[in-house]
């Protein structure tokens, strides 16, 4: 590695008794003998490894050989890859996260973006934010058959929970993408038994995960942004955006010290109170409005208030 460092910090050529004066490692050298023998084995190293390492004059008045490493020849050529190329890096480094594989990926992603490439595309067949992953604890082999499913238009069937207090449903999606989101990664397609657009915490699907039908079959409607849908799913909501809910008297002491105002109010003969919460993440906040039962109930928005309901379905075991 000196030897390269020195070669390559020069456009002039550097005679061996130069290189053994003022490169580290070749000064202890015990004889010309030995010196020869170790530069020798490592010039013949360099050139094994590809390195472009050349011999010439500095003039035509030397008589004496030297040695530099052509830096044109050397230098690697501009990373340019496709959009769906850079994608493919991004989510690599971000869902592959073992212990084995962090450093390597990393180290990648590092050297993409100080080569100038864009690895954070917006919108493509599998779209990235640049949020940290936490390892998937296992989940490698389910994210490989969604994305090859969706690399080859295939549907997906598995089965799902809402929530870990919840049983699994057997879904089957048209899948149009993956969403990476604040350490979540979501599966986001068409879903044939609701009729809809649905999207899926891959962390909640289960380990039987199997594409079905033809290749080919499944493609993503132009004008879907599958980042959006996610974005409207799971997101943080609009700065001022607020929740009512009213609490029993007495009770949701952390909810009340989270609202901005509160007014007496009844509801169903109990009394209490009304508040306005800003809604950070409505999955967060429907769990901790869910925690209260019956003592905190939701008045809007309706998207709320159906995620506190389904939580609550979900722990009495009813569908």
């Amino acid at each position: 590695m000196n030897l390269v460092i020195a070669l390559l910090s020069t456009r002039s050529y550097l005679t061996a008794e130069q290189i053994r004066a003022g490169v580290g490692g070749y000064q202890d050298s015990t004889s010309n003998e030995a010196f020869s023998r170790m530069f020798e084995r490592d010039k013949n190293e360099l050139r094994d490894l590809g390195i472009p390492l050349e011999t010439g004059r500095k003039s035509a008045f030397d008589t004496v050989d030297g040695y530099r490493i052509n830096q044109d020849a050397y230098a690697l050529p501009p990373v340019e890859l496709t959009t769906e190329e850079a994608a493919s890096v991004a989510i690599a480094t971000q869902l592959w996260q073992s212990q084995e594989m962090v450093t390597a990926t990393q180290g990648a992603l590092l050297k993409l973006r100080a080569a100038g490439v864009d690895v954070d595309q917006p919108d493509v067949g599998v779209a990235i934010t640049t949020a940290a992953m936490p390892g998937l604890r296992g989940s490698e082999e389910t994210l490989g058959i969604l994305l090859s499913a969706i690399d080859s238009g295939r549907a997906v069937q598995f089965a799902h929970r809402p929530n870990r207090s919840a049983p699994f449903t057997d879904r089957t999606l048209e899948p149009w993408g993956l969403v990476t989101y604040r350490g979540r990664s979501y599966l986001v397609g068409h879903d044939r038994d609701r009729g809809e657009p649905r999207t899926f915490r891959v962390s909640r699907i289960g380990a039987d995960v199997r594409a079905v039908g033809p290749e080919h079959a499944v493609t993503r409607p132009d004008g879907i942004n599958v980042r959006d849908i996610v974005h409207r799913a799971v997101a943080e909501w609009p700065a001022g955006e607020r929740a009512r809910v009213w609490v029993a008297e007495g009770r949701a002491t952390a909810l009340r010290q989270q609202a901005a105002a509160g007014t007496p109010r009844e509801l169903n003969g109990r009394a209490g109170d009304e508040l306005s919460l800003e809604i950070p993440m409505v999955d967060r906040l429907a769990r901790e409005i869910a925690g209260y039962g019956a003592d905190a109930v939701v008045l809007e928005p309706e998207s709320l208030r159906d995620n506190v309901i389904a939580r609550l379905r979900a722990q009495a075991g009813v569908n």
